[in-house]
């Protein structure tokens, strides 16, 4: 069974020592960022590093951020086997076309299989709200990501601090990817630092509005978002016990059970238990940050 994350770390590329450093963190999965997180002057440096890097990976899951206007010369740079696949910020259908183009020459280039590199879409702009559901089945794409403040700036909201303005696009981010059969999209990140109060709450309320990872721009955040997206001792029992109790109602010739709290279980019940179950074992795959 194939792992999924729960929590993808960005690094900037330029920055060797934390490249060096990034897979000791915690994360289920890093990103090594040559866009937002890099100067327009060191772009070309971050492409360098982020290619040595991938030519001699350190364990887990490694994907790049390319930039939006210049993602197939990114692509042709940073290109390795060991690269999971990029992650397109602003995504929109014809830049995902494009990408998927660039994606097919590295790999015919590298003498990989035929969608060996995936992607993960960004939602970012107007457009890339309008059209998720495009995007959410443009080639390779993965599961969807949500950047808020881009989007935030561009449609010139003034999130507060629960993100409430942001809900209904969270909700056409999740209802698309369910739709289109891909992963559960990732959550945007928490850009305020230190207040792990807010980052429990905020990761909590991503997990109950269908996401089930998160992005994180610094390694602190870590533990706490594979906490919320891991099922606990207690949320796994229950779902085993929803299970059992609509196996034996229907063993007994009924569809329908009804658990000792009074709580009616049908077969939609039955499918959210399932899920925690799914992705109970899926975190069996991550080891965890080394002690």
């Amino acid at each position: 069974m194939a792992p999924v994350a729960r929590s993808y770390l960005y690094v900037p590329a330029d920055r060797e020592k934390l490249l060096a450093k990034a897979h000791l963190r915690g994360a289920d999965a890093l990103i090594l960022d040559l866009e937002d997180a890099v100067t327009p002057a060191n772009k070309a440096v971050a492409r360098t590093s982020a290619a040595a890097h991938l030519a001699d990976p350190r364990p887990g899951q490694l994907w790049v951020r390319v930039n939006s206007d210049r993602a197939a010369e990114d692509i042709a740079a940073v290109a390795s086997p060991a690269l999971a696949g990029v992650w397109v910020p602003k995504a929109e259908p014809e830049l995902l076309a494009a990408v998927d183009v660039a994606l097919g020459a590295a790999e015919r280039r590298l003498g990989l299989p035929d969608r060996t590199f995936q992607v993960i879409a960004l939602i970012e702009t107007a457009r890339g709200v309008l059209d998720v559901a495009r995007v959410a089945t443009s080639p390779r794409v993965l599961r969807l990501g949500l950047g808020e403040a881009d989007l935030a700036g561009e449609l010139g909201l003034q999130p507060g601090p629960d993100g409430a303005e942001l809900a209904p696009i969270r909700s056409q981010v999740v209802v698309a990817s369910a739709a289109a059969g891909i992963t559960a999209p990732v959550g945007p990140v928490e850009t305020v630092l230190g207040d792990a109060v807010r980052l429990a709450a905020s990761t909590r309320a991503l997990l109950r509005q269908g996401f089930r990872a998160r992005t994180a721009v610094h390694p602190d955040q870590l533990a706490t978002i594979n906490e919320v997206f891991t099922p606990s001792a207690a949320e796994i029992e229950a779902a085993r016990g929803v299970l059992a109790a609509l196996a034996e109602a229907e063993r007994q010739g009924t569809g329908i059970a009804t658990q000792a709290n009074g709580q009616m279980l049908d077969r939609a019940v039955v499918r959210a238990a399932a899920e925690v179950l799914d992705r109970a074992a899926r975190m069996g795959d991550h080891p965890g940050p080394p002690s």
